[in-house]
């Protein structure tokens, strides 16, 4: 068994996965040929991550083992290699049961081979949008530009998605310009959130940020900014005989705008330090009249899913904020070859045959290859290129020694996988990345380094949130946001309960009120006739009314929650007993107990009460909310995902963070109960359930069941029992 664990490990599966599989005899002896046959393709190389993923999916997929054989050639040999491609191949192969296929027929039907150049894509988003034109003229930004991308993926089947979107996304822009306020209006869940605002405080230390500027809030570091053109007088930076002629340049050719971008990785989950960069990137730009790109760094294929890239500008968006620009750091795959070229020619960059373990550690001597000739390192370079060296073999080092003492970092290594950036465009320390610029003798921007975000009783790490997603321990995660931005360089702590008051303070005012029953004990109004049914108006917000209402059903049967019953009288207890009544809050109603109904096990099941009009009786010592004609729901209910306050702390938990997971993190009501004011309300509406906290409306909702997501709770209230 352990054989069989390591062998579907070496392939790219975790260990669990991989013991997961096993548990599958047919699918294990399967995947067990597959790789088999796969190594034999092979020869001495391994089945790198990417492949092997591809292989593990067709094998669960496969309806036909004949075909394992000639489906294991077409993924080891690249000629399929993307999840839109297996598909196409699996239903072919479905729809041609015959024992001979016809190989220039499937590789038709699964794109083998096809290209789709960046001119055939803007060709065909054209003609879409020109079929679209007088509609996106009539609704501009309010047009379902879904349609557009449904219909740009039929004509482009085996196009890069990512591509598409970004000419999708490029000519509607050239059609209907930068959107206006009417536009904007209409779209008011890219408008800033307000708690960004709240929250601000908790880091820029001002107790009003009323009529101050944006700029006037973006304290700490943010201050310390250069103009545009005046990058040298920033600390650290490198000044060539150069330097002045390349800010001159730059400075005609941005007209002196500020530009900043925001770089994330498309590998994982976006968390609350993210909100963060985002915040500080597209609101120092927004301060200043400038424009920030949102770019992908892309460098690294193998862990990259299009679901990221996707909900990265998600959340930009939903943190109010629209890139000026979409771009990948894959776009500059052969500029920055050529750079790296130059920088061989200057005599700054040597290709190196010492393996990876070679250069681990720190005291580590010079490479015997340092001093080799520029033109050997430039045929060597062409040749790693070309792919004539395996993985590990050789890399080309730049010739410089780094902050912490390590020589020739590593510029470009060999990985036999779809795409593989170059050094120039990633987050060096500052000083490492004004040398590259200085060595090519290119425009050196500017790189400011802030802080990281922490947040207690939780993980703000990607690759830690990813094992946490694949071990079944989290679905997903959405962090809010953070700051609007104060920055600084150190590292920030942050409580939760800080981040959970401003956001309270923010939906006080913005989630309207609603009833909701989480555990429910069934009342009987008995001096109600069963027909007896009225309207109740309960105040969306009951601290401005003029903000509106919504209707309430009221009828002979109400819901409370059992925890407002108590059969036994204690001291300090407010709500209903047998022997205290109780008000039935925007009902003007107050109800007395006159029966206690059991189940078999001496549980409280139901309520037989009386009713008053509260202008007629003493007034009551507490109201409690109530549901009536209700509609059932699912609610849950999240607590912090961490027993400690810093899980990443081996002091605090030696068996690492996996080990300190609150079992309660998450508990799931099926059989709440919610009044009906919420029966419309669509995904993400938020709602405050009375006394009991605030909710957002999940995703997995349907027509036949409400599912909602606890935000964050009510206030504490130290003297309600």
């Amino acid at each position: 068994m352990a054989d069989m664990v390591s062998i579907f490990m070496s392939i790219g599966l975790n260990e669990q996965k991989a013991k997961e599989t096993l548990k599958n005899e047919a699918l294990s002896s399967t995947l067990k040929k597959a790789i088999e046959q796969a190594r034999g393709l092979l020869g001495s190389a391994s089945i790198d991550k990417t492949a092997g993923t591809m292989l593990y999916n067709m094998v669960t997929r496969l309806k036909d083992p004949t075909r394992l054989s000639f489906l294991t050639e077409y993924i080891i040999t690249r000629k399929i290699n993307s999840e839109l491609q297996l598909s196409a191949a699996l239903d072919f192969i479905k729809s041609h049961p015959q024992e001979n296929l016809d190989r220039l027929e499937f590789e038709a039907a699964c794109g083998v081979g096809v290209v789709v150049t960046p001119e055939q894509i803007e060709d065909a988003v054209e003609l879409i949008i020109r079929k679209h034109k007088d509609q996106l003229l009539a609704e501009r930004y309010r047009f379902n530009m879904g349609i557009l991308m449904g219909e740009a993926r039929t004509a482009l089947k085996w196009a890069d998605g990512k591509i598409v979107k970004n000419e999708v996304d490029m000519q509607v822009l050239h059609l209907l310009g930068p959107k206006t306020e009417a536009d904007l209006e209409k779209k008011s869940n890219l408008e800033p959130k307000p708690f960004l605002h709240k929250i601000c405080l908790l880091f820029v230390g001002e107790a009003n940020t009323e009529g101050k500027s944006l700029m006037e809030q973006l304290r700490g570091e943010a201050l310390k900014f250069h103009k545009p053109g005046e990058n040298y007088k920033t600390e650290g930076y490198v000044v060539t005989p150069n330097t002045m002629n390349l800010l001159k340049k730059h400075l005609e050719e941005t007209g002196g705008q500020v530009r900043t971008r925001f770089p994330p990785e498309p590998n994982g989950i976006l968390h609350i330090g993210h909100a963060k960069a985002i915040n500080f990137n597209f609101g120092y730009a927004k301060a200043n009249n400038g424009i920030c790109f949102l770019r992908y760094d892309d460098t690294n294929p193998e862990k990259e899913e299009e679901k990221y890239f996707t909900a990265i500008k998600e959340m930009v968006e939903w943190l109010g904020y629209k890139p000026y620009a979409v771009t990948h750091a894959s776009d500059q795959f052969q500029l920055l070859y050529d750079l790296a070229v130059d920088l061989i020619r200057r005599g700054h960059a040597y290709v190196c045959h010492q393996r990876g373990e070679e250069l681990k550690g720190h005291n580590i001597p010079p490479s015997p290859w340092r001093e080799r000739p520029v033109e050997e390192s430039l045929l060597l370079f062409d040749r790693m290129r070309k792919g004539m060296f395996a993985e590990g073999e050789v890399t080309l080092r730049m010739k410089m020694v780094m902050e912490d003492g390590k020589m020739d970092p590593v510029a470009y290594r060999i990985k036999y996988t779809t795409s593989r950036t170059h050094c120039a465009p990633k987050s060096f320390r500052r000083s490492s990345y004004f040398w590259l610029c200085n060595a090519l003798d290119l425009y050196c921007p500017v790189q400011w380094e802030y802080g990281r975000l922490n947040l207690t009783y939780t993980v703000v790490s990607k690759r830690k949130i990813i094992k946490l997603v694949e071990t079944g321990i989290m679905l997903a995660l959405l962090s809010i946001t953070d700051v609007l931005v104060g920055v600084t360089v150190a590292q920030t702590t942050m409580e939760p309960h800080l981040l959970e008051a401003c956001v309270r303070e923010v939906l006080n005012d913005t989630a309207p009120r609603a009833m909701a029953i989480l555990e429910p004990l069934k009342v009987t109004i008995t001096n109600l006739p069963t027909s007896a049914q009225t309207e109740v108006r309960v105040p969306d917000f009951p601290a401005n009314e003029a903000k509106g209402s919504h209707v309430v059903p009221f009828s002979k049967t109400i819901f409370i929650e059992q925890s407002d019953f108590r059969e036994v009288m204690e001291k300090g207890y407010k709500r209903l007993t047998p022997d205290q009544p109780v008000g039935l809050r925007h009902a003007g109603y107050v109800i007395s107990v006159q029966r206690v109904i059991k189940d078999g096990c001496g549980k409280v099941c139901e309520l037989e009460v009386t009713c008053a009009s509260s202008d007629s009786v003493e007034k009551p010592k507490a109201f409690i909310h109530w549901v009536s004609d209700p509609l059932r729901c699912e609610v849950r209910l999240y607590e912090s995902l961490f027993l400690h306050k810093n899980p990443e702390d081996p002091a605090e938990v030696p068996a690492g963070f996996l080990s300190d997971i609150n079992p309660n993190s998450l508990t799931v009501i099926g059989s709440a109960l919610v009044d009906r004011s919420v029966g419309k309300a669509k995904v993400f509406d938020k709602f405050q359930f009375e006394r009991v906290g605030y909710f957002s409306l999940d995703p997995d909702s349907t027509s036949e069941k409400l599912v909602f997501n606890r935000t964050v709770t009510l206030k504490e209230d130290p003297g309600k029992i």
